[in-house]
């Protein structure tokens, strides 16, 4: 499996891009920004991208889909919750200083339980509202990985204070389905640094304390 993550755009988002090793198709994760170094890295592995996904539909992770699907061709793929809030990317732009992207199109809603394939890599999709109502994780069982978007970060969570984020739901998509994982699930946060489920579970102070 190649996985790289790469930082993108002015909140640093974590965008991940996964390649099969022998067909060399690959996924790109949540490219807010930057595309000219997400393509530089599918480049440099020799991949063709088949999906992009989005965890979630804040700009600093969708902004640079629509450049990504025009150099590529790879459907993009969002939960339909979220898709009110993507209509909202001019918004969003100047609340974060921005360029807006323009109207983003989405190819393929996303939820639980679905499967995203790409080779021989398969990940399950993990519906997670709290940050967002169309939030997803996805979680690859036999790398035991999971993409975690701005649900779950190293000491900390998504914040809900936005546009259809809700405290209770996050805690409960943590408590139900994240924590859910094998401890030594290595975790992907949208921002900042990796981490374990074992740490976040041991540690965490928004889970530690429910």
């Amino acid at each position: 499996m190649i996985h790289e993550i790469l930082p993108v755009g002015p909140l640093q988002c974590n965008c991940s891009v996964i390649g099969d090793d022998v067909s060399r198709e690959a996924i790109v994760i949540d490219p807010g920004d930057d595309v000219a170094d997400v393509l530089a890295i599918v480049q440099k592995h020799n991949l063709k991208v088949q999906q992009i996904i989005i965890t979630h539909a804040h700009i600093d992770h969708v902004g640079g889909a629509k450049k990504l699907k025009a150099a590529t061709g790879a459907a993009i793929l969002l939960n339909q919750n979220d898709y009110a809030l993507l209509k909202m990317l001019d918004v969003q732009a100047a609340w974060v200083g921005m360029a807006s992207p323009g109207r983003v199109e989405i190819d393929q809603s996303v939820g639980q339980a679905d499967k995203i394939r790409v080779g021989s890599i398969s990940a399950d999709v993990l519906h997670t509202p709290g940050h967002t109502q169309g939030s997803v994780c996805l979680y690859f069982p036999l790398e035991k990985k999971l993409i975690a978007g701005d649900t779950l970060f190293a000491g900390s969570i998504g914040r809900t204070d936005l546009p259809g984020g809700s405290f209770e739901k996050i805690i409960r998509s943590l408590q139900e389905k994240v924590l859910a994982l094998p401890d030594d699930t290595t975790v992907i946060p949208g921002h900042g640094e990796l981490t374990t489920i074992g740490e976040e579970r041991e540690s965490n102070p928004f889970l530690t304390k429910q």
